[in-house]
């Protein structure tokens, strides 16, 4: 089996991030979201990954390399313009070839990861019929689906008396059931015929539901699981920090740099390497990056800062900072994402809460 992933899209809902980087390199506890699905499927065994990229291709290409670091070997696959998720699929023929695969969208992520996913399909289609019976048929497609409260903004699955798929209702005003499809996908060739078959919707793409649908009403078993645990869709700045907050959950506390006697650390901390921190109190669980330097500081719980940060007579909570940003005289930061290179200083006021969502490169200064 091999796996495809999906990272051509433009992050517009996470901009202005995203107009100087690409949203699935955007970190979770200060790892790319994006090699969170990579070490997904590298765990659930698959080891030749496509990867479908676009404009943001050259700086993705450069984060994941070859591959290697996995343990898997990674193919690129150029899509010029967004033209839809079956489309990916169409321009990916070349490299999944006549195998099956795990499409997987890259910005979002899973709790439960791959593995049980990947090896109830590769069962399905390791017959076991009694003396005298014909082997079922295994299917052609295996999506994951999740109980959702607002079904009218996803695609909507029905199923049969027996747990099959029927029919796919892109985001319908009427939703006839309130199992969302989460955005993993496992396909037999039988989808690269579907994919050829089907027509542009009314947005101008080539539409996975509309391929899978192609699948059902020519005779072909679509089957599902129920996902367990979280999933998220990291395309906004809200849910990325909720992301953030769960992983960071998981964290093992761990020191690789120093922290004076002025400093405390409390609960589940992960200080890099070379990071220090001055007089500064540190409530987990938190990750702070490699070579950064708190001072004077309070970072409270749910934080994620990158490496070569430098935070100074400040406070800040519940946020992702990227790399090399410096936080000065702010006396409650929370609630934000900070793109790379970000200055952010008071200068005169009342001190309040702020909340900010700012790209690379910005200079703010707080009144």
């Amino acid at each position: 089996m091999k796996g495809l992933i999906l990272s051509g899209g433009a992050g517009t809902r996470l901009r202005p991030i995203t107009h100087t980087s690409a949203k699935q390199l955007v970190p979770i506890a200060n790892k790319p979201i994006l090699f969170y699905g990579i070490e997904a499927m590298a765990a659930a065994g698959i080891s030749e990954i496509g990867i479908v990229i676009g404009e943001t291709g050259e700086e993705i290409m450069n984060a994941v390399g070859d591959g290697w670091q996995f343990g898997v070997n990674v193919t690129y696959i150029q899509q010029d313009a967004p033209l839809g998720l079956a489309h990916c699929v169409l321009i990916a023929q070349d490299f999944l070839g006549n195998q099956d695969f795990v499409m997987y969208l890259g910005d979002n992520m899973l709790q439960q990861g791959l593995t049980d996913f990947v090896e109830r399909f590769e069962g399905s289609h390791q017959a076991h019929p009694q003396l005298g019976e014909p082997a079922p048929a295994g299917p052609a497609a295996q999506v994951l689906l999740t109980h959702v409260e607002n079904p009218s903004s996803f695609g909507v699955a029905v199923l049969d008396e027996y747990g099959e798929i029927v029919q796919l209702v892109e985001k319908p005003k009427d939703p006839p059931s309130d199992l969302a499809l989460v955005g993993v996908y496992l396909f037999t060739p039988h989808i690269h015929t579907a994919v050829e078959s089907i027509q542009p919707s009314p947005r101008g793409e080539l539409e996975i539901t509309d391929a899978i649908q192609w699948l059902v009403d020519n005779g072909h078993r679509v089957t599902h699981d129920i996902l367990t645990g979280w999933w998220i869709d990291t395309g906004k700045k809200d849910p990325l920090l909720d992301c953030n907050r769960l992983v960071l959950e998981t964290i093992e506390p761990r020191n690789d740099g120093t922290v004076d006697d002025l400093s405390q650390v409390i609960g589940r901390v992960v200080i890099g390497d070379g990071a220090r921190l001055v007089n500064s109190t540190v409530r987990g669980p938190v990750i702070i990056g490699a070579g950064t330097v708190l001072e004077n500081s309070y970072v409270g719980p749910f934080t994620s800062i990158a490496a070569d940060c430098v935070i100074l007579d400040a406070e800040i909570e519940h946020s992702v900072v990227l790399e090399r940003c410096q936080i000065s005289g702010v006396p409650r930061l929370q609630d934000s994402l900070l793109g790379r290179d970000t200055i952010v200083t008071r200068s005169t006021g009342i001190p309040s809460a702020t909340r900010l969502l700012l790209g690379d490169h910005s200079h703010v200064e707080i009144q």
